[in-house]
């Protein structure tokens, strides 16, 4: 059994905005397991009490483009973080950002630590930003990363202001029929979130921690055993339309799909990414 430690409780309680309470009684339940912990969390109903209280908004902006490629497109996207919105809006910070995009092209970076340490005149990217601290008198670093390539790539950029940069980026490479419908598909990955594109890309060990969830939440609610089965894939069912893409209801016709969208058009979707500000991991 893991020590159940502070540094636990906390990583626990900012994932899931559970009380330190509810985070101590399902750490000593999942004897120490964080992922169990987490399940537990869930399959009880517990309801985000704390939303991460303590920690401070990362601020910044998402600078992004495409490129043609020998091959077709290719977006690039890079999170860029300040400290306040006030250094974010600023054109300084703005074109600091889309210098920063504009060197992962050059170099054909495929990850942040690529960026990072690509060449940047005598100096490293990594330092350069490193050394935007004096230019705005704020700290600087990079966050999340993605790229993306594909016979078409588009690119959705959104505000949460007119005088704010874009602090979401939603990017969906499809294939040249599919490009008829790619910004539909970009707005809707800004506004919804998916995580996966098909259920198929969905991990196994993600699918087996929502199969069980489901099905302590249903025999929880005192659900008769013989028909837990059938609610489980139902309940399975509903995370697959809310976290895949291709299965989510469209925004704005939800009769239809993503995915026929798609169909309607005879053309595929490829792979998509989505970044907004302060939502990556911690650095």
């Amino acid at each position: 059994m893991a020590a159940i430690t502070a540094a636990l409780i906390k990583q626990v309680r900012e994932d899931t905005g559970a009380g330190m309470m509810d985070v101590k009684k399902a750490l000593t339940e999942a004897e120490g397991d964080v992922a169990r912990a987490k399940e537990i969390i869930r399959a009880k109903g517990i309801q985000a009490a704390g939303k991460r209280e303590g920690r401070n908004a990362k601020e910044g902006t998402i600078a992004s483009k495409v490129i043609e490629s020998a091959e077709g497109q290719i977006g690039y996207a890079v999170e860029v973080n300040s400290e306040t919105d006030f250094v974010a809006k600023t054109p300084k910070f703005v074109e600091f950002a889309d210098s920063i995009v504009d060197k992962a092209i050059a170099a054909k970076a495929a990850s942040v630590d690529e960026l990072l340490a690509t060449a940047d005149g005598e100096a490293t990217v990594k330092e350069t930003v490193e050394e935007a601290a004096a230019l705005f008198g704020e700290h600087v670093k990079l966050g999340q990363f993605a790229t993306i390539a594909g016979p078409h790539v588009e690119i959705y950029a959104h505000k949460r202001s007119v005088e704010m940069p874009p602090s979401i980026v939603a990017m969906i490479a499809t294939d040249e029929a599919g490009a008829q419908v790619a910004h539909e598909a970009a707005l809707q990955i800004s506004a919804l979130g998916a995580q996966w594109l098909t259920r198929e890309d969905v991990p196994a060990n993600v699918v087996e921690s929502e199969r069980r969830v489901a099905t302590e939440k249903s025999l929880a609610e005192g659900k008769p055993e013989k028909i837990v089965p059938r609610i489980v894939e139902g309940r399975l069912n509903a995370f697959y339309k809310e976290n895949v893409l291709l299965e989510q209801e469209f925004v704005k016709d939800p009769s239809k799909t993503v995915g026929d969208l798609f169909k309607k058009v005879g053309g595929k979707a490829l792979a998509f990414a989505r970044l907004e500000v302060g939502k990556g991991d911690e650095q």
